[in-house]
């Protein structure tokens, strides 16, 4: 992809529809500049993992994190010990 933006008197530029949609960011997030051998990159500041809003979602109910899992599979199995 390729896009051009036009710097204002102030330094400040509009990132393209299609560079935002690529990055996945939105109003109000940020990006940071990378300068490295190969040029200058621009990369989204995550908060957190995009896919955040999305956990759980398949498993309503079961808490998140290993030890859960394993607890609830072994009560599906009869087993109420974890080792």
């Amino acid at each position: 992809m390729e896009s051009v933006a036009k710097v204002t008197s102030k330094g400040q530029i509009t990132l393209p529809k299609a560079v935002r949609e690529e990055l996945g960011i939105g109003t109000g997030d940020n990006v940071r500049f990378i300068s490295d051998r190969k040029g200058m990159r621009v990369i989204p500041v995550r908060k957190g993992s995009r896919f955040e809003e999305f956990r759980g979602i398949g498993n309503p109910g079961l808490p998140s994190g290993k030890e859960a899992i394993v607890r609830y599979f072994r009560e599906l199995r009869g087993h109420d010990d974890l080792g």
